[in-house]
């Protein structure tokens, strides 16, 4: 298997075992219910970059990203035994803004698609 193969696989289980973790074995009531979007690790696997998006508006995303970064040592030592690494990677949470921006630009094309449809200068032309 090659070593990006296994990069890919690590970051998989990594993903849902943190995912799982953070579910279940996080306390801190500034995490609540958050959703582990992806996680990027590095090439040396000694660290692992965990984008998360949290659930509701009871806590802001930096909020939740830093009770995340409190819990980051017991869920390394917690990620290390369920998937037998011998040494696990640091935990780097992160705040996913992509869906946020994807949201954004659709929000935006939907606007200018309205706006160009009730336009009498656009020809009646609909796209």
């Amino acid at each position: 298997m090659t070593s990006k193969a296994r990069q890919q696989r690590v970051e998989s289980e990594l993903q849902r075992v943190v995912a799982e973790l953070v579910s279940r074995e996080v306390k801190d009531p500034r995490v609540g219910m958050v959703t582990i979007t992806a996680v990027q690790v590095s090439p040396d696997m000694g660290s692992a970059r965990v984008l998360f998006v949290p659930f509701g508006e009871r806590h802001s995303p930096e909020e939740v990203g830093e009770g995340l970064r409190r819990a980051a040592g017991f869920l390394r030592g917690e990620v290390g035994r369920r998937l037998g690494l011998r040494h696990a990677p640091r935990l780097d949470f992160e705040y996913d803004e992509s869906i946020e921006r994807a949201d954004r630009l659709t929000r935006l094309i939907d606007h200018a698609v309205r706006d160009d449809q009730d336009d009498p200068t656009s020809g009646g032309h609909s796209r």
